[in-house]
């Protein structure tokens, strides 16, 4: 692709995830020509990382806030950058994906797709009349989603291999203590958004349980509450979900762990008339990436034999965010997978759960009416 790209945002993310993955995708994405950050400081450091990590001749253009010259407007005037990734706080996001589009520009943005539901609503509402009709694609980065291994999971359920969903549940057991990388990004010290750490990684859950259960998730009751004071303004939900009349579950969230040692049990459980499946993230020796494994156990019954239990295990690398870049280009160049990866609707279905869970109290909330009104 002759046209360019720029990231927009220089934190853990883009360093971390998003340039290790345009490393990996290699001729098959477009040139990284420039990164925006508000301060011109991490804007060079962005920048200094991708010359190394993408092996450019020069390193990518700088843009901050710190001077009219060379700023967000500047970056996104120029005519050979097609798309944006955006990797900026939450409460951010929606106003830049707004600035991108209108500046004529592709855009990919990090999860969440934005704050809460009427913003993320509001969002999807302008895109839809003013930029989606000139062929502008907007799509929203949900690795958990893209993941190989959530897809392929799900693949296992729709094809019976556990007979119809009956039930399901999902811990999520996260220690993150005042020293933790994540913590000390400021704005997620001291968040301006609802949820704090249950919004920000949360959504990932939901996306594996939207790629993986045959039906959406219609109806919540919950509590949410704040364990360790500094993960203001809440750090666990526990959750009662139903899919309408097709099956039922839980889902436990927690980001206020007193170990970083984890409980086994974490991870995704779903359960069939036939059997059931597990799905988790463990680490191999040699591995350049996490693995994630599911675990298939069905039930058989031989005619005039005795009822025997089948094992099959699938072992998939991870590598969402590669994923979910490559299908992004692609769409640019004309070429769609077919997956659906990115919808900000089904992304804000997402957002949705969260928001539910933090204000249910106990009480039944209606995630279809909540989202579409």
């Amino acid at each position: 692709m002759s046209q360019g790209i720029a990231i927009l945002g220089a934190g853990i993310f883009a360093k971390e995830a998003h340039l290790p993955a345009l490393s990996a995708l290699g001729d098959a994405a477009p040139t990284l020509k420039a990164v925006y950050s508000r301060s011109e400081k991490s804007a060079h450091d962005l920048a200094d990382t991708a010359k190394v990590a993408l092996n450019l001749t020069a390193a990518p253009s700088i843009y901050h806030d710190g001077d009219a010259s060379s700023n967000l407007d500047v970056l996104l005037a120029r005519s050979d950058i097609t798309a944006v990734i955006v990797v900026l706080p939450i409460t951010l996001q929606p106003s830049i994906i707004t600035k991108a589009l209108a500046a004529g520009k592709h855009v990919l943005s990090e999860k969440p797709v934005a704050p809460d539901v009427k913003e993320g609503l509001d969002l999807i509402k302008t895109y839809n009349q003013l930029y989606k009709p000139k062929g502008l694609i907007w799509r929203v980065a949900e690795n958990f989603e893209a993941e190989p291994g959530y897809r392929a999971a799900g693949e296992v359920i729709r094809a019976g291999k556990i007979g119809s969903v009956i039930f399901f549940k999902t811990v999520v057991v996260n220690y993150i203590d005042k020293e933790s990388k994540w913590y000390k990004t400021p704005w997620r010290t001291v968040p301006d958004y609802q949820g704090g750490f249950l919004l920000d990684g949360g959504v990932h859950t939901l996306a594996a349980l939207r790629v993986m259960l045959p039906h959406p998730l219609t109806h919540l009751s919950g509590f949410a509450s704040l364990n360790k004071d500094y993960l203001k303004p809440h750090d666990t939900i526990h959750a009662i979900v139903k899919a309408g009349d097709h099956f039922h579950g839980t889902a436990e969230l927690t980001w206020a762990f007193p170990t970083q040692t984890r409980p086994v049990a974490d991870g995704f459980v779903v359960t069939g008339t036939d059997g059931w499946l597990s799905v988790n993230q463990v680490s191999k020796p040699g591995a350049k990436s996490p693995i994630l494994r599911i675990l298939v156990k069905s039930v058989h019954k031989p005619e005039g034999k005795p009822e025997e239990e089948k094992e099959e295990i699938i072992e998939v690398p991870s590598k969402g965010v590669i994923a979910e870049l490559s299908s992004f280009f692609d769409k640019i160049a004309g070429k769609d997978d077919g997956l659906g990866l990115g919808d900000p609707l089904a992304a804000l279905e997402d957002v949705a759960f969260i928001q539910a869970a933090l204000n249910s109290n106990g009480q039944l909330v209606d995630l279809v009416k909540l989202v579409h009104g």
